[in-house]
């Protein structure tokens, strides 16, 4: 029987991060918020109808700049203390106070991109030739000009972000705070689910009878909220469309790709591509699945379970920072600095907890060490996860130090490519050490498994159903649980064809993920995976050197995310790239299956 999740006061501490690095002190923080006010209010008496000159203007982006840094760091401290517990009520209140807090700042602080918005060109030109640093964001407020309206209706749109954000907000709290889940018995032995224990353990789990139970009476909870989640997610849709309309973009899609810097043309490419070419090698992929457990049939539930499950080899969270810091070694001895100082500060999160999110992020807030959290299952795929999370820390920890805190954030389009090098880079590096072609063979059918499925199928497919969705956005037509349901079952059974039975409550997976309302996020995943694998691959065969890799970190934001690639000379404007990679894992995948069909 597996156990309930500790309560979050429960844990080791060592194990939890280390939030003193932001503030020693809930009075410290506390009072930095009081001093973030008071600055706010001394940038607006000094620069609010006074933005004249290009002197005055750069004068203003540096306040600017620190006044953004030290709003940085304290929405950190409160976001992060309610992702690892969002039940306990302290953390609840803490969040909603700085929200509110949050409001007026943003409310008094609406008057300065606005009024930089209303200057002519070439003055915003003149400024930028004063500070290399303040460039690329006035050149940036040069390109949203074109979708600006009025100041008075800007700052609307600013008094009213509580609202506009509410179904984000609301989504974590339903899926997090309220919905509970019914305890399932097998063989006389009753488990208890819930999101985390259902995403982290029972999808791969190998006993089919408990897996398939515990995604039958996951789906059946889910299936109770799906009216009232599909009225919040087409809320936010509504108001993108909206959005969209107002700012007079074309549609829906060019307001949302907007700052990602690309067009629709290459989110098209990463769906279309791999709907048709990758999705024939995971099919043989789940195939083996199939007869390697002996199931009689394969089913939605059985497509996360290992190849191997009886090698799967456990790992502590002591061990796996040895592991971490012999892999990344490539990348030269100041990253595996930065590699032993997550460990040694306590930048990483590891244990489950009720309350803790679920999955994995890294949050680098400006001027600080980084945050990432995981939920550790003490197996070693953890290690690879970990690398991927450690990928998006590097990366931010050069861009925080080499840029301005306007200049840290590239395109969303390639923020996935530092996380997955770092995730290849140590596959690789286990599959070197591997003792055995068994050792080979478990390593690639994990990078298959967790990486390529996580990225290219599971993210891909939400992509898929994405644009599904605001196609029907742009074209006014209305969306309904039932809906959203046939649209999710329908690329799922597009994908998957006759290899797997997808059942009709496969449709409500849509309900699982918070990416939904991050805009066109999902498809990113497996942008950034195919530029990852290139330049993991270049790295390997010494095609270029690791610190070309470090100078691309370093750019952060400067660079369009095209150019970035450029840097360490690749190419992402045809479908080269991608069709390379595929075929790189539909060669991984062979060598699995013919490892496997000589046991």
């Amino acid at each position: 029987m597996k156990k309930q999740l500790p309560k979050r006061h429960e844990l080791d501490v060592k194990h939890t991060w280390d939030l003193s690095h932001l503030f020693k002190s809930e009075s410290l923080y506390h009072e930095a918020f009081d001093s973030l006010e008071k600055d706010v209010q001394t940038f607006c008496d000094t620069y609010e109808n006074n933005l004249d000159t290009k002197e005055v203007i750069n004068q203003a982006l540096l306040a600017y700049q620190d006044i953004q840094a030290s709003a940085n760091r304290i929405a950190a401290y409160a976001s992060l203390q309610s992702s690892t517990d969002s039940i306990l009520e302290e953390n609840q209140m803490r969040s909603g106070k700085a929200m509110i807090r949050y409001q007026s700042i943003y409310k008094k602080m609406a008057f300065f991109t606005n009024a930089l918005k209303q200057k002519s060109d070439t003055l915003l030109r003149e400024a930028a030739k004063l500070n290399q640093d303040n460039q690329y964001y006035l050149e940036d407020i040069i390109e949203q000009k074109k979708y600006t309206l009025t100041p008075d209706i800007e700052k609307t749109f600013v008094a009213l972000s509580p609202v506009l954000n509410a179904p984000y907000m609301n989504y974590n709290r339903f899926k997090l705070a309220d919905m509970t889940f019914p305890d399932f018995t097998v063989d006389q032995v009753t488990y208890p689910n819930s999101f985390t224990l259902f995403e982290n353990e029972y999808e791969h789990e190998s006993n089919t009878d408990v897996r398939r139970q515990a995604y039958e009476t996951f789906y059946n909870k889910l299936s109770a909220y799906q009216h009232g989640f599909a009225s919040n997610y087409y809320t936010h849709l509504q108001k993108e469309k909206i959005m969209s309309e107002l700012r007079g973009y074309p549609s829906v899609f060019d307001y949302l790709l907007h700052d990602q810097k690309v067009t629709k043309d290459f989110m098209d490419r990463q769906i279309d591509v791999i709907m048709e070419k990758l999705a024939p090698a995971m099919r043989r992929y789940v195939t083996l699945l199939k007869e390697v457990h002996g199931l009689d049939r394969l089913t939605y539930a059985d497509l996360k379970i290992p190849v191997d499950p009886s090698f799967e080899p456990r790992v502590s969270i002591e061990k796996s920072q040895a592991l971490l810091v012999e892999g990344l070694a490539v990348l030269g001895e100041e990253y595996n600095e930065l590699v032993k100082r997550a460990f040694a500060e306590r930048w990483i999160d590891f244990p489950q907890n009720q309350g803790k999110s679920t999955g994995g992020f890294c949050s680098s807030p400006y001027g600080a060490s980084s945050y990432i959290l995981i939920n550790w299952n003490g197996q070693m795929d953890e290690v690879m996860v970990l690398a991927h999370e450690l990928g998006h820390a590097g990366h931010f920890q050069y861009a925080n130090s080499h840029q301005s805190v306007l200049n840290t954030r590239p395109s969303m389009y390639f923020v996935e490519a530092p996380s997955t090098t770092n995730e290849l880079i140590m596959a690789n590096h286990l599959i070197k050490k591997a003792a055995s072609e068994r050792e080979k063979a478990w390593i690639q059918s994990v990078m298959i498994s967790r990486t390529y499925y996580h990225n290219c199928v599971t993210h891909l497919l939400e992509a898929a159903f994405q644009r599904e969705v605001y196609e029907r956005v742009d074209q006014k037509q209305p969306l309904s649980a039932h809906i959203l349901n046939n649209l999710k079952l329908g690329v799922l059974k597009k994908f998957w064809g006759d290899a797997v039975e997808i059942p009709d409550w496969a449709g409500l997976t849509w309900m699982r993920q918070p990416h939904y309302f991050m805009g066109l996020y999902p498809y990113t995943y497996s942008a950034g995976l195919t530029l990852g694998t290139k330049v993991s691959m270049m790295i390997e065969d010494q095609t270029i050197k690791p610190e070309d890799w470090i100078a691309v970190l370093k750019a952060g934001g400067t660079k369009k995310p095209l150019e970035l690639a450029r840097m360490v000379g690749v190419d992402l404007s045809t479908d080269e790239t991608l069709t390379d990679v595929i075929a790189y894992v539909a060669d991984m995948i062979e060598d699995v299956i013919e490892f496997h069909s000589k046991k």
